[in-house]
């Protein structure tokens, strides 16, 4: 059994009293030798040195009680007891260089003494692990003077020990997900997985994050209902702002971001504070950072790392303490490789880096996404919209085909539900409707009359005179298999956005293999496809 070692500050007022009196009344220190039931092996007992005399009779009495605890006593002078950074530090200190054994021996810190800062300072360290233990708290009996030891009561701050407070954070954690995807429920696993992480990043860290998709994947959507999380949970008190970086060019994009004085430039007839500035103490999302110029870039790095610019035209320094979100549809590695994209800045600003997934890699998702974006387009028209049921297994056969190119991701989406829900009669989505919004989107995505037109390669092109003989159900079916082959970074990737529904109810998925299998039958290949 191991050995209990309790660590904790003398009271200067509940352990005091030299005179026989004492024994009338409860203290705390003296009270953990008086439970037949606790048996302690040390008590590290931390004092003033103006409350020596004290320490030593408290040292006496536990002895005279419980001859087997030893107390040893620790002087620790502190000028102001009540100042949180002494004692944090000097505790601290002691810790560090204090040989705890945790196979041999049971830590418990007494939280009952001490001034209210050295309490809350024995709670962090506990909480932190700096004291590898739990927290003891003792309380007098219900009355004086009747030489009960009173009673006492152990915290543990292993919150998963604690089941229902455990499933509370659980439910929490769950709601900040939901809200961060819109309150859509989403089943692609990985997208799933990726604002799992997100979730617990923004509301741990202030360091710079970076999102990286194309056109329309929500990087600016997720970046506010980040600024929004965090906002919820007081952990940023300023304002969300947005920017878009590709329409900054110049001494305009320097002025836009940093500001100006007083004319720093012609034109510049008043003082301007800059959207870096109006970001403090909240969140700045830039998009599209690959469109920064270099010298934006390195005042943005001075002013990531240093959390202070200079506005233009200005001889002093702006403070600004901010956190940043950046985004970009571009690869910013091969930016620098390039020499367009600062590296040091793109090494400040990877540390949180995710890839948001297009729709075409979510065809999963579009379901309820569907039904989220129709909710919100019959609210904008304040009336109810509904899919007949025939239209809507049209419309997600197609939407979740790979016939469906969504080249403008979400926003191609959410203008296709839009239409839908303003052309609806009496609130009804037909068949005939959703025909012609098929019709609609192939044409948005194709150039008038040219197959393949989408991913700038058609069948005449790869397979010349024996494509001739094809049905036309196989040209449509092979190109439409072509177009998601070219838009893919793999062909596993091309295989899982194909083979969506079916690969689910098969024991052994191999994506890969069976598209391969597939351009075989009509004598192409991936590298053939993608050269």
């Amino acid at each position: 059994m191991k050995r209990k070692v309790i660590l904790g500050f003398l009271g200067s007022q509940l352990d005091s009293g030299t005179s026989p009196a004492r024994w009338d009344k409860w203290r705390p220190t003296v009270s953990l030798a008086q439970h037949d039931d606790l048996e302690v092996a040390r008590i590290e007992l931390l004092h003033d040195i103006r409350h020596l005399k004290l320490a030593r009779t408290v040292l006496a009495d536990i002895a005279q009680l419980s001859p087997g605890t030893e107390v040893r006593l620790t002087e620790m002078t502190l000028a102001n007891p009540w100042d949180f950074g002494e004692v944090y530090g000097a505790l601290y200190d002691w810790l560090k260089a204090y040989p705890f054994d945790t196979e041999q021996e049971d830590y418990w810190a007494h939280i009952t003494t001490g001034t209210h800062v050295a309490q809350i300072c024995l709670f962090l360290m506990v909480e932190a692990r700096f004291i590898p233990g739990v927290l003891l708290q003792t309380a007098p009996p219900r009355r004086q003077g009747s030489h009960d030891p009173g009673s006492y009561e152990l915290i543990d701050l292993d919150l998963s020990r604690y089941d229902a407070i455990n499933a509370r954070l659980l439910t929490a954690r769950q709601d900040a997900v939901s809200f961060l995807k819109s309150g859509i429920a989403t089943r692609n696993p990985g997208f799933n997985a990726l604002i799992d992480e997100i979730e617990r990043v923004a509301v741990r860290s202030t360091a710079p994050i970076l999102l990286t998709g194309p056109t329309g994947a929500g990087k600016s959507m997720l970046a506010r209902r980040m600024y929004e999380l965090k906002k919820s949970r007081h952990l940023v008190s300023g304002a969300f702002v947005d920017v878009n970086c590709a329409t900054l060019r110049g001494d305009g994009a320097v002025s836009a971001l940093f500001g100006h004085k007083k004319g720093a430039f012609t034109g510049a007839a008043t003082e301007r504070a800059g959207l870096l500035k109006t970001a403090h103490q909240g969140v700045l999302f830039l998009d599209e950072i690959g469109e920064l110029g270099r010298d934006e870039q390195a005042m943005l790095l001075k002013a990531v790392e240093e959390k202070r610019f200079l506005p233009l035209g200005s001889d002093l320094e702006v403070q600004s303490d901010f956190q940043l979100i950046v985004g970009t549809n571009r690869d910013l590695r091969g930016e620098v490789a390039a020499g367009r994209f600062r590296e040091d800045l793109f090494a400040r600003i990877n540390l949180w880096s995710y890839v948001l997934p297009g729709l075409a890699q979510r065809r999963e998702d579009i379901e309820p996404n569907v039904d989220h974006l129709l909710a919100l387009a019959a609210q904008a028209l304040g009336r109810q919209v509904r899919f007949t049921r025939e239209a809507r297994a049209d419309y997600l056969a197609f939407a979740q085909s790979g016939a469906a190119l969504w080249r403008g991701n979400f926003r191609d989406l959410s203008a296709s539900t839009t239409r839908l829900a303003t052309l609806a009669e009496n609130g009804r989505i037909s068949v005939e409707l959703v025909q012609a919004e098929i019709a609609r989107l192939r044409w948005l995505w194709n150039k008038p009359g040219q197959a393949g037109a989408a991913s700038g390669v058609s069948l005449d092109d790869l397979l010349g005179e024996t494509a001739a003989p094809l049905d036309e159900f196989d040209r449509l079916q092979l190109q439409a298999v072509i177009d998601v082959c070219r838009q893919s970074a793999s062909l596993s990737d091309a295989g899982r956005t194909l083979f969506n529904v079916s690969r689910s109810q098969r024991a052994v998925v191999n994506d890969a293999d069976r598209l391969r299998k597939y351009l075989l039958k009509f004598g192409l290949s991936w590298e053939r496809i993608r050269a």
